[in-house]
């Protein structure tokens, strides 16, 4: 099987960026080389890790990144997105930790020999504990905190960097580890959803400041994850409960940085839930960018609810993948338009998108017809907003390989790469080697319209 697109698709020109992605966490390991991050303190909690498993040892990326970046350069990709753990590049008194940066740093001058693009990412998650210890993203601190971290890295990394994304899906971050507590630090207050929120996006504007001044040659912005929000019935509860959804997890972190206001929902917040917000602060979060990250899964659906405004609907009898998250390439596209439509955007890199399914490794095959089935049919999405004039340049599969899934441990599997974890062995699955026959299909279409 493989994966097919549209006579004379955008996605395949040369200059459409075809890559993967992972993140420092879920595959590196080597928690001894680097400062105790919040995700270490919140395995080590009781119940919040489904197979109770950590991220200690992960893929072991630490040691095997060496021939992690020959298998990313044998898939024929022009790009790899990976993330730096804040905690193994800086010591605890902020200081540089040099054994950390010359780990990435040989990351980024192998791929530079490569001639594989270094997408960097410099937050997926991993806060040091010593920082959430003094409040973390509750504090404001934190975001000046961050922005002398962008600047270190970003002056210790040089040249090297084709493109950083400052932050990676700050609604994760704050809604999901402040709000819900699903993730790490695992608080459960509204208010500390909004106001973490908040200073995530304004560690944001401010890592933009020194990322400009310091690698004005590299593109530089932001990666969102949107979860569009559909109505369940046409009425008019329903439509405006589906609207209050959407302001809430979706709007709420682009819309700052595009327009400088956050969305009109903000003063329906009780005002204990309501961010406190400086002078000056959205003029910081709304500098432009270089390019938007998109980050794009599923969808949700939305009823009316008397209590709440809205509350999220399962449908039976819809496809799912392994994580129940439903299989709905529509959403895709249609989110990538109404972006398009709403905000004056700049150029947008689709940086995750993929599938978690039940991966089985059977001789030595991985036989994942199912994920396959789930890039045809996103990519696809992806050209068909391009047709509609979404301006996409680029497209990372997640992920590379499967790795430690949050809250999930390792019962989840994203990978387009099996990983056996007690052998450390990869195997590229069906999905992998379709991806990049795809890929490498791209020279023969671009000679062919040469003639």
């Amino acid at each position: 099987m493989k994966i097919s697109l549209p006579k004379n698709s955008r996605l395949q020109s040369e200059a459409f960026t075809f890559g993967v992605a992972t993140a420092s966490f879920q595959i590196e390991g080597g928690v001894d080389s680097r400062q105790t991050c919040i995700w270490d303190t919140f395995c080590a909690t009781p119940d919040k890790i489904r197979d109770a498993s950590n991220g200690d040892i992960a893929c072991n990326h630490l040691n095997l990144w060496q021939e992690d970046i020959a298998l990313i350069t044998s898939l024929g990709v022009d790009a790899y997105r990976f993330s730096i753990a804040w905690g193994r590049v800086l010591n605890q008194d902020g200081s540089i930790n040099q054994q950390g940066v010359d780990f990435y740093i040989g990351i980024l001058d192998e791929l530079k020999r490569r001639n594989i693009k270094a997408f960097v990412t410099l937050y997926h998650w991993d806060l040091p504990q010593h920082i959430e210890d003094q409040g973390g993203w509750l504090n404001r601190d934190t975001a000046y905190l961050f922005k002398d971290y962008a600047d270190k890295i970003s002056q210790a990394f040089g040249d090297r960097v084709y493109s950083y994304a400052t932050l990676n899906e700050p609604f994760c971050s704050s809604y999901l580890g402040y709000e819900a507590g699903i993730h790490a630090p695992g608080l459960m207050k509204k208010a500390y959803g909004r106001q973490s929120a908040h200073h995530l996006l304004l560690a944001h504007g401010l890592a933009m400041q020194v990322l400009q001044k310091n690698s004005p040659n590299s593109m530089n912005g932001i990666v969102l994850n949107f979860t569009p929000c559909y109505a369940l019935t046409q009425s008019a509860a329903d439509i405006q409960a589906a609207k209050q959804a959407d302001d809430y997890f979706n709007q709420w972190y682009i819309k700052p940085i595009f327009d400088a206001a956050y969305p009109d929902l903000l003063a329906a917040l009780a005002p204990e839930d309501r961010p406190e917000i400086h002078d000056g602060d959205l003029e910081l979060i709304s500098q432009p960018i270089d390019f938007l990250g998109v980050n794009f899964y599923t969808r949700a659906v939305y009823q009316a609810d008397a209590e709440q405004g809205f509350v999220q609907v399962d449908l039976p009898g819809v496809p799912k993948t392994d994580i129940g998250w439903e299989i709905h390439p529509q959403a895709f596209t249609d989110l990538l338009v109404s972006l398009n439509q709403t905000y004056d955007l700049p150029p947008i890199f689709i940086t995750e998108n993929g599938a978690a399914m039940d991966d089985k490794c059977i001789d030595g095959r991985v036989d994942d017809f199912d994920r396959l089935s789930y890039y045809q049919h996103h990519l696809t999405a992806v050209d068909n907003a391009i047709v509609q004039g979404v301006n996409i340049q680029g497209y990372f599969a997640w992920s590379l390989m499967d790795n430690f899934e949050w809250a999930e441990g390792y019962l989840k599997r994203f990978g387009i790469v099996y990983v056996d974890y007690a052998s450390q062995t990869r195997t590229i699955k069906a999905s992998g080697q379709a991806y990049s026959d795809l890929i490498r299909s791209r020279a023969h279409f671009t000679n062919n319209n040469n003639k």
